[in-house]
């Protein structure tokens, strides 16, 4: 499925017994894991292996720590504007091998190569917005005149990096998202030690290469693969790391922010997006962008729509909207065309979310459509009615359903969404903008999207979380603020 890639990625990997093993990216090198260990990548499309990467041990962790502290003093002597010319050099050899890396997110991820070559262009956005998101690292100037205790003095406030950066990333969007930690922080003079998820690890390799290409020096950028927790523990724990930037669970959150200790954190977490749909929405667009939000990357997206509250006035023919609708999701092998759906990550994946339908539909819920799953599949599912006592109703979902639970109005629409622990996104329908701005300011969640779905493309807007979804926020120019910290130079000037 992978065996055949483009040239410049030899050094990354070579083939074994017919199938591509790759390396460990460690100060500039390929190397494999000290004690020689390796795992398989199996293809969600159809389980079978497609690769073989190196099971990293607590020895190579610290080599690649040990790497980026140099790095770090080798990328934050580059000026600027050299740094942004290396991340347009990495954006362009990233667009002219697109092509692979299509291949192998769809192979790992088991996207639709349509979306897999959406991840890809966004990738090349984000390298593309890094002009405009070094503006963030300006300084201030600020005089002491208008303070007593303070005249005769003036400060410099910079923005200065802040060392190691350890980039811990999911499984769902493997480029985008690593790349969207990974750009920021070499733009701001930081080194990264990036984990990719141990079921999608390959296209970070095939990333760093990239880098490697492009000019990024020794130690700056490395990648270290591994099954489990072992690496970002270990990663987390090290006092040598100056920041973790973690998406996933929030479950692996907090074990992060026990094992941290004193280090800056951005940590974005699960996420149960609710959608409000209101007695005076347009129930086309609505039934639409739900579904869309619902369903797209097959549910497996933090900033999916989980949970559907509509008004009791207009449910029945949102439903119907919903049940029509849900008809041109089809799902499979997502190499056959007209196939928008794939397979989940895993067959543990699968399996949790048909005990969620099983479960929604044993509390009393109504099985509209789907509800069936077979290995890494779900089939798309339409869960009508859902009581509150159902698991589906507040958990983080991450698969194809569905979930439609009818209230009375929109104070109980407020009051069911404020019992959910996650605090990432929500959307609400409706065309009174009075009724916006309440809810708006009534939810504890880090974005509210009107009329559409939340999506967070390329993150020209600030993406994050409240409450058990996380800490701190992602974004042009936010991410940056994340990565720096201030420092302030205060001269005296009556001497």
């Amino acid at each position: 499925m992978i065996e055949r890639l483009s040239p410049i990625f030899e050094p990354i990997r070579e083939i074994r017994d017919g199938l591509p093993s790759f390396r460990l990216f460690i100060n500039g090198l390929w190397l494999d894991a000290s004690g020689g260990g390796t795992f398989s990548v199996d293809t969600p499309i159809d389980d079978t292996v497609v690769a073989h990467v190196p099971d990293s041990a607590p020895v190579d962790v610290d080599a690649a720590i040990d790497a980026a502290l140099d790095g770090h003093r080798a990328i934050q002597a580059i000026p600027g504007v050299e740094r942004i010319e290396l991340l347009e050099r990495a954006r362009r050899l990233l667009l002219e091998h697109r092509d692979d890396f299509v291949r192998v997110l769809t192979a790992e991820a088991g996207k639709p190569p349509k979306d897999a070559e959406g991840e890809v262009n966004a990738t090349a956005d984000r390298l593309q917005l890094a002009t405009q998101e070094s503006r963030e690292i300006f300084g201030e100037f600020i005089p002491g005149e208008w303070a007593k205790d303070a005249r005769g003095r003036a400060a410099i406030v910079t923005r200065v990096p802040l060392g190691v950066v350890a980039a811990i990333c999911p499984f769902n969007y493997p480029l985008f998202i690593a790349a969207g930690k990974a750009i920021p922080a070499l733009l701001a003079g930081n080194s990264v030690v990036l984990k990719p998820a141990s079921d999608t690890p390959l296209s970070m390799l095939l990333f760093g290469r990239i880098l490697q290409e492009a000019g990024i020096p020794s130690g700056s950028f490395n990648v270290v693969t591994g099954r489990g927790a072992p690496v970002g523990e270990a990663l987390a724990a090290s006092p040598k790391v100056a920041m973790v930037s973690f998406t996933g669970s929030t479950e692996v959150g907090e074990a992060i922010v026990k094992n941290a200790g004193i280090k800056k954190l951005h940590l974005e977490l699960g996420g149960k997006g609710m959608a409000i749909v209101l007695d005076d929405a347009d129930l086309d667009l609505a039934a639409e962008k739900c579904l869309e939000g619902a369903l797209k990357n097959a549910g497996q997206r933090c900033d999916a729509i989980s949970s559907i509250l509509v008004v009791d006035a207009v449910a029945d023919a949102f439903v119907h909207e919903l049940e029509r609708r849900i008809q041109g999701w089809t799902h499979g092998d997502p190499r056959k065309a007209g196939v928008r759906i794939g397979p989940l990550i895993n067959a543990r994946a699968a399996k949790r979310v048909q005990g969620l339908i099983d479960d929604a539909v044993a509390a009393g819920a109504s099985l509209l459509r789907g509800g069936t799953s077979r290995r890494c599949y779900v089939e798309p599912t339409l869960l009508d009615k859902v009581p509150l006592a159902a698991r589906v109703a507040f958990e983080e979902t991450f698969g194809p359903v569905v979930t439609v639970l009818r209230i009375q109005d929109e104070k109980e629409a407020l009051d069911v969404s404020k019992m959910s622990r996650y605090g990432l996104d929500s959307c609400v329908f409706t065309n009174d903008y009075r009724r916006v701005w309440r809810i708006a300011r009534d939810l504890r969640v880090g974005e509210l999207t009107v009329n559409d779905h939340p999506r967070h493309g390329v993150g020209y807007f600030p993406f994050g979380g409240s409450k058990a979804s996380g800490i701190g926020r992602e974004g042009i120019g936010y991410s940056i603020d994340e990565m720096t910290e201030l420092k302030t130079i205060v001269f005296n000037l009556d001497v």
